[in-house]
């Protein structure tokens, strides 16, 4: 097709020429420990597959070969997972992920314009790490955040409203190690550790900074503002037939 660039013709499959892993039985244990959350083992795949990213910085083979040992899958179900969602990596990640949302809305706010900067100012492309390991930049496939756009999330937390100039600042101060705070979600910490966390080991930081902005939060201040409130259960907002409107 003319004129469409595809974003991931590189992501290609799980680099099993490398075998460096941070796997140990530890790690087993967790992810029998997140197993037994559920009534089925092999529906734990998608949190036990965060939890080694936490631990390997990607999808490892070692990582692969124990999901598939402890919930009792082929490592063939295992890597088919893994390679079906672009949340799961190929390949090592940075200290921080940075995800630029270039869809729809995002796009035409200026996400293009903001990711083409942060690849300029990084001297790296899509889904590329710094040489010096603390940033992996990536074109993002929407993050669900319209009402925000143009938006970058930071380790998978939201950053609205977004300009080139702040964005090259927010990567400035992640290499710099200066602390920041997401717009809507808690201080940035690391990707691995925002992955522990998508694994389903909470680190007590849920609660931490605004969760919802004022753009979300429009429809209920209209609400109060008017003494609306919501049907209650079983009601139903068609007349009964043969009633007069």
């Amino acid at each position: 097709m003319s004129g469409f660039k595809s974003h991931f013709e590189n992501s290609g499959g799980v680099d099993h020429s490398n075998t460096d892993t941070n796997i140990t039985e530890a790690t087993l244990d967790e992810i029998r420990e997140i197993a037994a959350r559920y009534p089925d083992s092999r529906s734990a795949l998608l949190p036990a597959l965060h939890l080694v990213q936490s631990v390997d910085g990607r999808v490892s083979p070692a990582g692969i070969e124990a999901c598939a040992e402890v919930l009792g899958i082929t490592a063939a179900e295992v890597s088919g997972v893994a390679t079906f969602y672009t949340q799961y990596k190929r390949k090592p990640v940075g200290r921080h992920h940075v995800g630029v949302c270039t869809t729809a809305l995002c796009a035409v706010m200026g996400g293009d314009h903001i990711l083409d900067t942060l690849q300029r100012h990084l001297g790296i492309g899509n889904d590329e790490t710094t040489a010096d390991g603390s940033i992996t930049l990536e074109h993002v496939e929407c993050n669900a955040a319209c009402d925000y756009a143009p938006v970058m999330m930071v380790n998978w937390e939201f950053f609205d409203y977004m300009t080139p100039e702040r964005a090259v600042q927010i990567v400035d101060d992640l290499i710099a190690g200066n602390e920041i705070a997401a717009d809507r979600g808690a201080t940035i910490t690391s990707w691995r550790e925002a992955e522990r966390v998508l694994a389903g080991f909470p680190d007590g930081r849920a609660d931490e900074g605004p969760s919802g902005g004022d753009a979300s939060l429009l429809g209920v201040r209209i609400a109060k503002e008017n003494n609306w409130t919501a049907p209650k259960s079983g009601a139903s907002g068609n007349n009964k037939a043969g009633e007069a409107k």
